[in-house]
Order: structure tokens, then C-alpha cells, then sequence
């Protein structure tokens, strides 16, 4: 698996980390990618850890459940939080994006679109059970692999409204002024996705 898709969703994840969960409405493009206030977050310790599962052909959920031991106070939530300190971790029904920010190292390691579409699903199944997060999984993975096998914007953006019922047609200029945080995988990954295609 080359580094490039663990490499773009670390920095993404380090250099967006001093505005995770900020209410105060952080609307610019213009700041510093650097910060003392920067750091790898609980998203970062979940790629890796699916990266490892794949790499190992391992199951998903002791990789999750290993990794975020083996890296606590990275800003997980607190359902996720209870998950890992239970010795017998089940799923909870989250639709929390934390499904689709873990997902990016399947769209390399996916054959076909449908490999692909399985293993987010099996990778968010471990706690992020609920339909909606196991569709965020599967459409940012899927947007990855087609973007990797040389669809075009509009072909990536045709899929995952056509696949996940995903709004994608305002862009980010227009989405920015109105929207909230929200942690939710149908309040968050559409609006990523659309990031990328306005990029």
C-alpha cells in the first residue's frame, strides 16, 4: 500500500486538529497549516490502525481496539472511548464520520469498486454499525479508489450522489457561510467530498 492516501489524511488530520470542535464558526482559508496547537488526533490512530488490519489481513475491530489503547486522550468520543475500554467491544449503532475518516487506506487496497465498498463496510461494522455510518465509510472509500483507478471529478461526484443519496451539488463557497460543525457522517462527508471536487 503506497503512503500517499495515510500521508494526505494525517496532515489533513494534524493540520485541521486546532479547529476540531470549535463552535465559534472558523469560516477562512487563510491561516497557518502549522500551529503549536496542531497534533495527530484520534482520526490519524484509526487510519493506521485500518492500514494495519489490511496490511496484516487482519480483522478490523481488534485493530481499532489495539490501536486506541495503545494511543488514548487522542480526542475520541465518548461512545468510542467506552468502546475501547470494554474488554469485549461491541458495535453501538454510530453514525459519527469517525467511520469515514478512518477509511481512506481501503481505497487502495480494494481490486475493484465492490471489494472496496466490503471492506469499508467491514471496517466501520465495529462500531460504527448504523446504516449512515457505514455509508460514509463506503463513499469516502469509494470516492478514493475511483479517484486512484482515473475517474474523473464529475464521474466521483456522479457516483456518490447516484450510490449514497448525497446532496453534492453546492459547492463549498456556498455550503461555507451557513454550515455548523457536526460530527455526524450525513452532516460531515458530503461536505468533504465536495472540498475535494472544488480543490
Amino acid at each position: 500500500m503506497p503512503l500517499s492516501p495515510l500521508l494526505g489524511a494525517v496532515i489533513g488530520d494534524i493540520v485541521g486538529s486546532r479547529f476540531e470542535g470549535r463552535f465559534d464558526g472558523i469560516k477562512t482559508t487563510e491561516f497557518d497549516m502549522i500551529h503549536p496547537r496542531c497534533r495527530f488526533t484520534d482520526d490519524s490512530v484509526m487510519t493506521f490502525a485500518v492500514a494495519d488490519a489490511l496490511l496484516q489481513d487482519q480483522s478490523f475491530g481488534p485493530a481499532l481496539h489495539r490501536y486506541g489503547r495503545a494511543y488514548p486522550g487522542r480526542g475520541y468520543g465518548g461512545n468510542f472511548r467506552r468502546w475501547l475500554a470494554s474488554d469485549d467491544p461491541q458495535p453501538y449503532g454510530s453514525y459519527g464520520n469517525g467511520s469515514a475518516m478512518r477509511a481512506s487506506p481501503i481505497s487502495w487496497a480494494g481490486e475493484t469498486l465492490e471489494e472496496v465498498l466490503q471492506l469499508a463496510e467491514a471496517s466501520a461494522r465495529p462500531s460504527h454499525d448504523h446504516p449512515e455510518g457505514i455509508k460514509g465509510a463506503q463513499a469516502v472509500a469509494a470516492a478514493g479508489f475511483l479517484a486512484r483507478t482515473g475517474a474523473s471529478k464529475a464521474e466521483i461526484s456522479a457516483y456518490v450522489t447516484e450510490t449514497f443519496g448525497y446532496d453534492l451539488s453546492r459547492s463549498i463557497d456556498e455550503i461555507r457561510p451557513g454550515y455548523t460543525f457536526d460530527v455526524s457522517c450525513q452532516g460531515s462527508v458530503p461536505q468533504a467530498i465536495r472540498a475535494f471536487l472544488d480543490s
